[in-house]
């Protein structure tokens, strides 16, 4: 911008020269109004003019767009003007008078280059501004997304939980009345639930797995499946007054109750230790005769058990035995019937058992409470169990057991754990 037509004339050749294209004002008020209407880049002004010096209308420029690379042209009797116009921030640069072409253009192009850079640095700024929210938002949005997913496998967990353990309360329901029939068919009351309890404290007290204690537990319930097909001459004689052909039948129940469970294909575990259970450490047991560590540890536990409950109820021999008496017969069979690690563990848990039991309280079924636990088999006439040791009382049953005594006009007593009554 000058207001000489001249050198307005001779700026414009050399620019358009150089392909650089120009707008011309012959003062600063003509200038403003061309900023009105166009974008620009770069403005050059002179410093003489009339009306409004280059110094005053560059800040001017500056004031309506700060981004305007603003440059001017000055004689040397302008110099003192001139640097308070740079301190002042109004100008980039300036030239002087009379300016020399090739500096000239150099400043413009560099002055522009740098417009350029400046302006594509405020585009990627800005592009980069735009993707960071975008990502933001796609991460929100992800979060979100992963929080619902979380959310929704953590309920299905829980329902595949509550059905496992659904299905789980009900295989183990099932294991206890066929528990229930064979003590039935076998005419002794309580034997396998009482040896599966006994089994399973073992198994925790020896430091088995949750699942192996469990897999002890159930095998322990149905370890005489196999004899449910014996005569019935067979169930009414202990095993010592078998003879030659019901030895080789009892022999063979293990066998019997492996293929029972063989259907149970998640179950192998159970059913191996159903197999095992009568063979002995020395390796003089049936049906396989397995010796020591051979022998599955679960089914080491159960034949203890096993042994243990028939020596105190009289299902080995002709009579009943003591506590004494049973636990004397039980460590003289150690190492050879017996594993000593689990006869040792057996005789300590069966002793804290006993004496825990001491403190059960017998209490009329009228003062049934809900929580409370039982102590001891409920068992019927036909002394069936109905309800099994360890049984922690509902609503429902409660409701149940205290109509039925009502309706029959019965008096009826059931053996509470003593720190239930007060829980």
């Amino acid at each position: 911008m000058d207001d000489e037509p001249s050198i307005l004339n001779a700026l414009r050749r050399l620019l358009r020269l150089h392909g650089i294209t120009t707008l011309q004002a012959s003062s600063g008020k003509e200038a403003l109004e061309l900023l009105k209407t166009h974008e620009v880049d770069l403005v050059i002004s002179d410093m003489r003019m009339p009306e409004m010096d280059g110094a005053r209308l560059l800040e001017q420029i500056k004031e309506h767009d700060p981004s305007i690379i603003r440059m001017l042209l000055t004689g040397y009797a302008d110099m003192q003007s001139t640097i308070a116009a740079i301190n002042q921030g109004a100008i980039h640069r300036y030239l002087a008078k009379p300016w020399d072409d090739q500096e000239l253009v150099l400043s413009v192009k560099d002055a522009l280059a740098r417009r350029e850079l400046e302006r594509e640095n405020a585009r990627l700024t800005q592009l980069t501004k735009e993707q960071n929210q975008q990502l933001k938002d796609a991460n929100a949005q992800l979060e979100s997304r992963v929080a619902a997913r979380t959310a929704e496998l953590s309920q299905i967990n829980d329902m595949l939980e509550a059905s496992y353990q659904e299905l789980d309360d009900t295989l183990l329901a099932a294991f206890r009345v066929l528990s229930s029939l064979i003590d039935l068919r076998h005419r002794e009351s309580g034997h396998s639930r009482r040896v599966a309890e006994l089994s399973r404290a073992v198994a925790k007290h020896m430091g088995l797995s949750e699942r192996d204690v469990r897999d002890v537990y159930l095998a322990a319930l149905v370890h005489d499946i196999g004899k449910i097909g014996y005569p019935d001459a067979m169930l009414t004689k202990p095993v010592s007054a078998f003879t030659p052909d019901e030895v080789q039948r009892h022999q063979r129940h293990t066998l019997d109750g492996e293929t029972a469970l063989m259907s149970l294909q998640h179950l192998g575990s159970v059913s191996r230790i159903v197999r095992q259970h009568h063979e002995r450490v020395d390796g003089k047991g049936f049906p396989d005769g397995l010796s020591g560590s051979s022998i599955c540890i679960g089914a080491r536990i159960v034949a203890a058990a096993t042994d243990l409950d028939q020596l105190l109820h009289g299902s080995l021999g002709d009579q009943h035995h003591s506590a004494e008496s049973a636990s004397h017969l039980l460590k003289g069979g150690a190492d050879t019937r017996y594993d000593r690690q689990v006869l040792d563990s057996l005789i300590k848990v069966w002793t804290e058992m006993e004496s825990a039991a001491k403190e059960d309280v017998q209490i009329d079924v009228r003062d049934l409470r809900v929580g409370m636990v039982l102590a001891r088999d409920l068992v019927s006439s036909t002394n069936a169990v109905l309800l099994a040791t360890g049984y922690v009382f509902d609503e429902k049953i409660v409701r149940q057991v205290t109509g039925y005594a009502a309706r029959q006009g019965v008096q009826m007593f059931l053996w509470i754990r003593s720190d239930s009554i007060d829980a």
